[in-house]
């Protein structure tokens, strides 16, 4: 394959990495003049050969909005599409060495170092889950040591294309993504969030300072089990030179439940920001590839080279403007918006939406149909081009203006108030999801002769949050039930009924 041609564009030369599901290559963007790298992933080997032409409309989803992410910590996504029968996804290529590989030739590795690693992954994971997203495979192999000591991280947004919210286990009933740096809501096929990356993290610390994995077995099935019901050792007992603070640190990023878990990646940095070397210091560079350095050294640059980067900390997404262009055409903008959708350009509709809903509020009123019309075109785009944070509080305007006149339990309040719901658990907020869900259930309950699939979905999201918040007892009362109900609506051989045959049957495994 060395020479393919991608896209007409991308020069294959050589394999950097490979798997079941697809490779990645070193490549030369021939319009650029400049060396890339290349992701080539199978949408059959990844979907089973089921739901293909779905996989590849998330995987277009997907590469779009960690396109908008921003930060010095993150591969930049140069371009992405569709080659025969592969997906590919083209990236900055990055010099240095992954982070496994740099454990290797420095082990034990200093525990200054572990800290100013994790803190330049907290930079970046803050950037992405303010998104939000989950990377869902963080570790060593994922995040590249650059030169000038910064760390970049990889394969954002790949791992959920793989892990779909339909199909959260593989086809051999285990979970995708690594078992050794799995959380357990993960594992168990419940809803990921934020916190699921600072578990992740937490494994990658504790392996930096230890040498080893907190949790490993023979088999998957073991590595998980130790996960969900094992304690890990404490770091002090196996280097007691790791400060007391690092320690608890890593213990609390380690909690089986999620809620136990620090808040957010910007708390966790600020308690690695106390460890880590004072900013000026003067020190000369320990040795090649120094993740302090960008600590000890900000911005400073790499010898004999015209500039580095530098481990800055989460880029700030630019504010929209608040108010549109001056005297905006609402109806030539709402005729561009349908073009732009039409093109798959959602993004750009976004932009155009949200700068003209305060020109459409000035001209019609607040409560006009025409304004509400363009709220609702407006929570759905920014819904599919997955900007959960600013949907949210769009749905929530949208459900109390028709809950004011048309009661609580109008079918289109009860669908403002599920996808508002769907944003509270995209953006990790999974007791409040829960919740939610639970009020919705009896409502879309009474619609069932009429639409018995949406009552079905919404107990299976009940179930998924229960699993990510360690209550896996009810979990599996909820889902066992579910399925019985399915098969009845489905038939037992719907891939839906399947899934939570495969969930149960995983379930039963772990348990036991």
């Amino acid at each position: 394959m060395n020479g393919r041609l991608v896209a007409g564009r991308y020069e294959l030369a050589t394999v950097l990495g490979q798997g079941g599901m697809g490779q990645v290559w070193t490549a030369y963007d021939r319009r650029l003049d400049r060396r890339v790298a290349v992701k080539l992933l199978r949408p059959d080997k990844v979907a089973g050969g089921e739901n293909v032409a779905e996989l590849r409309q998330r995987f277009d989803r997907e590469c779009r909005v960690t396109a908008q992410v921003d930060h010095p910590g993150l591969v930049t996504v140069h371009d992405a599409g569709t080659d025969g029968d592969e997906l590919y996804l083209v990236m900055q290529h990055v010099e240095g060495q992954d982070l496994a590989g740099h454990l290797a030739q420095h082990d034990p590795y200093p525990w200054p170092w572990a800290v100013a690693v994790a803190a330049q992954l907290c930079a970046a994971l803050s950037a992405v889950h303010a998104v939000p997203i989950v990377h869902r495979d963080l570790k060593p192999s994922n995040v590249m040591v650059r030169p000038d000591g910064t760390v970049v991280v990889l394969d954002l947004g790949v791992a959920s294309v793989m892990d779909t919210d339909t199909t959260r286990l593989t086809h051999t009933g285990t979970p995708i993504g690594s078992p050794a740096y799995m959380a357990p809501e993960q594992a168990m096929g419940g809803a990921v969030g934020p916190r699921t990356d600072l578990y992740a993290l937490g494994v990658v610390l504790h392996e930096l300072l230890s040498g080893n994995v907190p949790f490993h077995g023979s088999t998957a099935l073991g590595v998980l089990h130790r996960h969900l019901y094992e304690a890990p050792v404490a770091l002090r007992r196996l280097r007691p030179e790791v400060p007391e603070a690092l320690e608890s640190l890593v213990l609390r990023l380690l909690g089986k439940d999620p809620q136990d878990r620090p808040a957010d990646a910007q708390r966790v940095y600020g308690e690695l920001a106390s460890l880590l070397p004072a900013t000026g210091t003067a020190q000369r560079v320990s040795g090649p590839m120094d993740p302090t350095r960008p600590f000890l050294r900000p911005h400073a640059p790499w010898p004999d080279r015209p500039g580095a980067d530098s481990g800055s900390e989460a880029a700030q997404v630019p504010a929209m403007p608040s108010t549109p262009p001056a005297g905006p055409d609402i109806a030539a903008a709402v005729d561009e918006v349908r073009r732009l959708l039409d093109a798959g350009r959602i993004t750009q509709a976004v932009d155009i939406l949200g700068g003209v809903l305060p020109a459409a509020a000035a001209k019609h009123g607040e409560h006009s149909p025409i304004l509400r019309m363009l709220r609702k075109q407006y929570a759905a785009t920014l819904m599919e081009d997955g900007q959960y944070r600013r949907a949210f509080p769009e749905l929530r305007r949208l459900a109390d203006e028709f809950a004011s006149q048309s009661g609580p339990g109008d079918r289109q309040v009860l669908q403002f108030r599920y996808e508002a719901a769907q944003c509270l658990e995209q953006l990790g907020e999974a007791g409040a999801a829960l919740g939610e869900y639970r009020t919705l259930l009896p409502y879309f309950e009474q619609y069932a002769a009429t639409d018995p699939v949406l009552p079905l979905e919404i107990r299976r999201r009940i179930g998924n949050l229960l699993l990510s918040v360690g209550d896996r007892a009810t979990a599996r009362e909820v889902l066992g039930r579910l399925l019985y109900d399915a098969d009845r609506v489905h038939g037992p051989h719907h891939p839906f009924c399947a899934e939570l045959r495969r969930t149960l049957a995983w379930l039963g495994q772990v348990r036991a």
